[in-house]
C-alpha cells in the first residue's frame, strides 16, 4: 500500500465556500477512491512552522489536504483519472466554488511505517 499526501493553497477568500462544495465532494470522492481523510484549514488555527530552517511560504500554508490509500503506484496512475471522469466528475466541477482557485498543488507518495 502507498499513500498519496494531496496539498491545496487554496483561495483564502473562498475557503468557507469551498469548504461547503468539500463536505458534498469527499462523499462522491469516496465512492470512487479508497480516502483516509478530507481536511479543510479555515484559519482558525495558527500553523507551528519550526525547524533549523523554517520559512513561511509566499502564498501561505496548504489549507486543504486530503489522503488517499493506493494498492501500488501504478494502481493510482489508472485509479485518480477515471475518478474524475464521466458524470461525478463533471458534476463536481459544476459545483465547485472556483476550479482555479488552487494557487498551489501537490501530491506526494509515502510508505506506511
Amino acid at each position: 500500500m502507498i499513500y498519496e499526501v494531496r496539498d491545496y493553497h487554496y483561495r483564502p477568500d473562498l475557503i468557507g465556500a469551498y469548504r461547503t462544495w468539500a463536505e458534498e465532494a469527499v462523499q462522491v470522492l469516496r465512492a470512487h477512491l479508497d480516502v483516509v481523510g478530507f481536511w479543510v484549514d479555515e484559519g482558525t488555527y495558527e500553523p507551528l512552522v519550526k525547524g533549523s530552517d523554517p520559512f513561511d511560504s509566499p502564498i501561505g500554508h496548504a489549507n486543504v489536504t486530503w489522503i488517499i490509500r493506493w494498492e501500488s503506484r501504478e494502481a493510482r496512475e489508472v485509479g485518480y483519472p477515471k475518478a474524475f471522469s464521466g458524470s461525478d466528475g463533471a458534476a463536481l466541477v459544476a459545483k465547485h466554488p472556483d476550479i482555479n482557485g488552487y494557487r498551489q498543488t501537490s501530491a506526494r507518495f509515502m510508505d506506511a511505517l
